[in-house]
């Protein structure tokens, strides 16, 4: 009982020093995790900053928690494809479950409302990449069964191109009312960078207003934050390029 009281009291340090109210606390219990390891970055507006390595135990399950002096973004990896962007608040207690080989895929969140944000963009990301790989397939069927300079090729083009508007419109639609609605939350600047088959899916020469629409919110409900001051920088370089309003680009898909 002597040496076990000790090890019992150090314990529960840990425990209480993982919930001061100016950490967060990460979690989670992840399948074909079992002995492997996660990286932890936080996310700056100078780039990525790496923090720690977790090691998860042999059932996949990990815990971990880290000083949150202003909020801010973390990257958590299992390789360099694959990874979530999480949003903790002080005193959060962050759940994630999921594949460690698929993360990105099969990730959930609980426990924080930011990270529960990002984790919906990237699920909406996800239906995104399965539409463009079904026209991948399309495109290519197409090509394999019909000249190039046909009528039924061109037909079956126009067909193709025809979905890729809408599949595109849509992700515009989305990620435009996504920062509508969580106007003055910084995952509206993750929203703002979403790309659709390589392109901006607001992108500032088309849809600049959006742009603003961001910078008013973080600048209304965190002035003074990193990320904040970062991007009115950005904005004020862009303004004078993007400020007035132009053309929406003409979308072809291209499978190539």
């Amino acid at each position: 009982m002597k040496k076990l009281f000790p090890l019992l009291f150090g314990m529960a340090l840990i425990a209480v020093g993982c919930r001061h109210n100016n950490e967060f606390t990460l979690e989670g219990t992840l399948e074909n995790g079992a002995g492997r390891t996660l990286y932890i970055e936080e996310l700056t507006p100078d780039g990525p900053v790496f923090l720690d390595s977790i090691k998860l135990d042999d059932k996949g399950h990990f815990e971990y928690c880290h000083k949150l002096p202003y909020e801010t973004f973390y990257n958590l990896h299992s390789s360099d494809v694959d990874y979530v962007v999480l949003l903790p608040r002080q005193g959060e207690h962050i759940s994630v479950t999921g594949d460690c080989k698929s993360l990105q895929w099969s990730y959930q969140v609980s426990g924080s409302e930011g990270s529960t944000l990002l984790w919906q963009l990237q699920d909406y990301s996800n239906y995104g990449i399965e539409v463009l790989t079904e026209l991948v397939q399309k495109d290519q069927s197409n090509r394999s069964q019909y000249n190039s300079d046909s009528i039924a090729y061109k037909k079956a083009k126009e067909a193709t191109d025809s979905v890729y508007r809408e599949a595109a419109q849509e992700q515009v639609d989305y990620v435009a009312h996504f920062i509508q609605e969580h106007r003055g939350s910084l995952a509206t600047l993750i929203a703002l960078y979403k790309q659709f088959n390589q392109h901006d899916i607001i992108a500032p020469e088309v849809n600049f207003d959006y742009y603003e629409l961001v910078l008013e919110g973080l600048e209304e409900s965190m002035p003074d934050n990193p990320h904040t001051i970062h991007f009115k920088n950005r904005v004020e370089n862009l303004r004078h390029r993007y400020g007035q309003p132009k053309e929406a680009l003409d979308l072809v898909f291209d499978g190539q």
